[in-house]
């Protein structure tokens, strides 16, 4: 197992010590810790991407448990801030953390219907062998999420320990702001999912079979691939000076080749979202 999947599970392994901690009330700082744990599980979630793109360690393993120990975790941390009541010494009934309530469980269910829905999306781009890469909104709502759960786990920590203090003035200004940042992550939340959802509405098309002779896509594609596996980019211009060809030609391969799901579909450069794994099951024969 390599470094970037270990991380991932010892993400997954954090998020039982995150609910243990946030609802243990009998221990002294319970949330504060359970706060801090969360951020950890939270941060890892760059580390592990970032290591197995830069080390060409991306794996089957860890494509499936990545997305499902983020969901996980924030499922968890919404779950716990919506539900779990507020209480302690100081407090003379217990009080929810996300206020009003009503609001609350209507982001958590638009938030988790969205992860729900875009994990089923890739589900069915997955049977027709297209690769669907993460874009910049997706990666902003993810940060949003995480900071809006911190947040409401610290605010649940700061009134247990300091209630007193908290009353009043404190207590309605520390209200908006999470109000405020728990409406920008839904509006984000669903955004970010629509504008995935038609970026990649060739997914839903229904598929003609067709023989494998009467295939239209360019047949000097994996040596293309081959060229450019191991750069991790590519281009129209580079595809025409290493292969000699017309600039309308290698511009209709990298069409051909985001149409497979192969590429990203941005920029000059164009990212290769396939592993040199998966490229070899593909043009194996």
């Amino acid at each position: 197992m390599n470094l970037p999947n270990k991380i991932t599970i010892s993400r997954i392994c954090l998020i039982p010590l995150v609910i243990f901690f946030f609802m243990a009330d009998f221990i002294p700082y319970g949330k504060l810790v359970a706060a801090l744990v969360f951020g950890i599980a939270a941060i890892t979630d760059n580390i592990d991407g970032r290591i197995a793109r830069k080390r060409n360690l991306v794996t089957d393993l860890g494509k499936f448990l990545d997305p499902i120990a983020d969901k996980i975790l924030v499922m968890s941390g919404l779950l716990l801030i919506v539900a779990w009541p507020i209480t302690g010494e100081s407090l003379k009934s217990a009080l929810p953390a996300v206020t009003p309530v009503w609001l609350g469980i209507l982001c958590t269910i638009v938030i988790l219907g969205r992860e729900l829905i875009i994990s089923a999306f890739r589900q069915i781009a997955a049977t027709k062998k297209l690769v669907l890469a993460a874009d910049k909104s997706g990666k902003i709502k993810a940060a949003f999420q995480d900071v809006t759960i911190f947040l409401y786990m610290i605010y649940a920590f700061l009134v247990v320990e300091f209630n007193p203090s908290i009353k009043g003035t404190a207590n309605t200004v520390f209200n908006v702001i999470l109000i405020i940042m728990l409406a920008i992550t839904t509006i984000l939340t669903i955004t970010s999912g629509i504008g995935y959802v038609v970026k990649n509405a060739h997914v839903l098309k229904s598929d003609k079979p067709q023989p494998a002779e009467d295939v239209q896509f360019d047949l000097i594609i994996p040596d293309v691939m081959a060229e450019f596996i191991d750069e991790g980019v590519v281009s129209a211009n580079k595809i025409a000076t290493r292969f000699n060809i017309e600039n309308q030609r290698a511009e209709k391969i990298i069409q051909d080749m985001t149409d497979l799901g192969y590429i990203s579909d941005e920029g000059d450069e164009r990212e290769i979202l396939i592993s040199e794994k998966e490229f070899k099951q593909i043009f194996r024969n």
